[in-house]
């Protein structure tokens, strides 16, 4: 079976949820991860930097420099803000090629959590790293 190689902290990431034993568990572990995003400034909560297709509010900012696009991100939901930081820790600081590459739905199968996100959080998900793909592009 072919084994995708990731960089060391998406790799990190998932084997901290490999770690984890039951969903409930890694739900914590979700929602602890939101808690360590740094606060988005009032000023980015703009109706430009919401994710459309996300049943909580979610904003997604896109930093461009020369190589890399970082992002930063926060949602009013704690489960969702935890789903932002997944996303951030996959795709920021990362080259537009890397982010093209990048196997957001295979990281988030070993990571164990598809199986278990409501219709409107897989949606929501899936709509921010859509976000980030096209700003990729």
């Amino acid at each position: 079976m072919h084994r995708m190689t990731y960089p060391e902290n998406i790799q990190d990431m998932i084997d901290d949820f490999q770690f984890l034993d039951d969903w409930e568990d890694r739900y914590m572990h979700v929602i602890d991860m939101g808690k360590s995003l740094p606060p988005l400034p009032d000023e980015d909560r703009t109706e430009f930097n919401k994710v459309k297709g996300c049943a909580s509010q979610v904003w997604l900012v896109t930093k461009r420099d020369a190589e890399t696009l970082n992002f930063a991100g926060d949602s009013d939901a704690h489960i969702v803000k935890g789903l932002v930081a997944i996303v951030l820790q996959i795709y920021s600081g990362r080259t537009r090629e890397d982010i093209k590459q990048l196997d957001a739905n295979d990281i988030l199968d070993k990571l164990g959590l598809s199986e278990h996100l409501s219709a409107q959080r897989a949606n929501g998900l899936a709509a921010m790293i859509a976000r980030i793909q096209s700003e990729a592009t």
